[in-house]
């Protein structure tokens, strides 16, 4: 290695300070290379990072790029994603000050397309897609659509958006050709992993009946399979080991008549391997054309590391039913009964419910010792309305004392024309 690094960093700092930025320029990267080679990240990025000032200074933009490119690689290699970033974005402030056209395009390309990786570790994809885009306007476009960086940013964005793995495999195939540095390779790699996680992370989802009324509660159970990122941990390629899978959120779109009554505490740890099941609960309000759950999108994290959205892709359409309708059927004596004396009871019958009751027969059976004396036993009615009400009178003469039981038995039909009876009992007490 030479000279001590520690005393070759003093003499860079003095250079600077003195305002040789040429020359002190030439020495922080000579240095910050012996750090890098040192295995101390931190203490070669702030030596690549006083070389881009250094050259800054001096106007000399394209090699001050270089050397933001080198500190942000530090930062790779040290793991310190949103610091190479930093570099990455400060680096793109310089390039319109390039000369010349062809340096211009290229820096752009790179530095966009690098802090795109950065934000791609950290779930921001659309928002380094927006600042690819945004430099694009500065490139020439032939070159833009040609470059191999803007390629692998397209593939991508295509295997993550439609799932489609063939186009990760394609990236693998072409990696050596992006001539990147060590930490960029590392970034690269990562980015591949998450997009590996999220084409080939397995979910499937399930309801606990097929059809629901609006009294029910809706249970949709979500399996989560990470078995598939055991094949990220078996490949050479990836040189990574995924430990777990962490759910820190969840995020559902449903239609308003929907409310979620419950979901799962999070976060939700997975071991790699492992399958887990989620289950969420819905409470339905009322009925409406076409109810829907989903998309469903998981905030998830790769070894609290690599942040990502996953997303069930399937819109959920329950079969929703309003609930049968019911009767509540009560009778009420409106005199105490006495023997040999006629007494009026009343007949109470009342919907509650939400649906119509169709084509009513209403039947009582009395019991031989209370004899009817005046009032109808049979009742027909076209339709009882959903809070709608009726009641009548039957005049009974007791015979002799006792517990009696009044038999009242119920046929309709629902608005779907489904038939349904019932029959209930009334006890009734006739005293001395």
């Amino acid at each position: 290695m030479g000279k001590d690094p520690e005393k070759q960093l003093k003499k860079a700092d003095k250079l600077y300070k003195a305002m040789q930025y040429k020359r002190a320029a030439k020495l922080f990267n000579t240095v910050g290379n012996n750090f890098l080679d040192l295995g101390d990240y931190k203490t070669a990025k702030e030596c690549f990072f006083n070389a881009a000032k250094s050259a800054i200074n001096e106007d000399k933009y394209l090699r001050g790029l270089e050397f933001l490119r080198n500190a942000a690689n530090a930062a790779l290699l040290n793991k310190n994603f949103s610091e190479a970033y930093q570099f990455y974005t400060n680096a793109l402030n310089y390039v319109p000050s390039l000369h010349g056209t062809s340096d211009r395009d290229y820096q752009f390309i790179l530095f966009s397309s690098l802090s795109y990786l950065c934000l791609f570790l950290e779930g921001k994809q659309e928002e380094g897609l927006n600042l690819v885009k945004k430099t694009k306007t500065f490139v020439n476009d032939i070159y833009f659509k040609e470059n191999y960086l803007i390629k692998l940013i397209k593939d991508l964005t295509v295997a993550t958006k439609d799932i489609k793995e063939n186009y990760l495999k394609k990236i693998e195939n072409d990696f050596e050709n992006f001539k990147f540095h060590e930490g960029e390779s590392y970034l690269a790699k990562l980015a591949l992993v998450l997009a590996k996680t999220i084409v080939t992370l397995k979910s499937k989802s399930t309801f606990d009946k097929n059809v629901y009324t609006t009294n029910d509660i809706i249970n949709l159970t979500i399996n989560v399979d990470t078995k598939p990122l055991l094949d990220i941990s078996n490949s050479p390629f990836y040189n990574y080991k995924v430990k777990e899978l962490k759910i820190t959120k969840i995020g559902i779109k449903q239609s308003d008549n929907f409310t979620t009554y419950k979901k799962p505490e999070f976060p939700i740890t997975i071991i790699a391997g492992q399958n887990y099941q989620i289950d969420l609960l819905f409470k339905p309000h009322f009925q409406m054309e076409k109810p829907f759950i989903g998309p469903i999108v998981l905030t998830s994290e790769l070894d609290s590391n690599l942040k990502f959205y996953y997303e069930i892709p399937e819109t959920f359409y329950p079969n929703l039913i309003s609930p049968p309708p019911t009767l509540d059927i009560s009778i009420k004596n409106l005199r105490p009964p006495l023997i040999g004396q006629s007494f009026p009871l009343e007949i109470f019958v009342e919907n509650k419910s939400e649906g119509d009751a169709l084509d009513l027969n209403i039947e009582i059976e009395f019991p031989e010792n209370l004899k009817v004396m005046r009032g109808t036993l049979k009742k027909q009615i076209y339709s009882l309305r959903s809070n709608e009400n009726m009641k009548w009178e039957i005049n009974l003469k007791p015979l002799e004392a006792g517990d009696y039981s009044i038999k009242i038995k119920t046929t309709f039909k629902d608005p779907d024309q489904n038939q349904i009876g019932e029959i209930k009992d009334f006890p009734l007490l006739i005293k001395l």
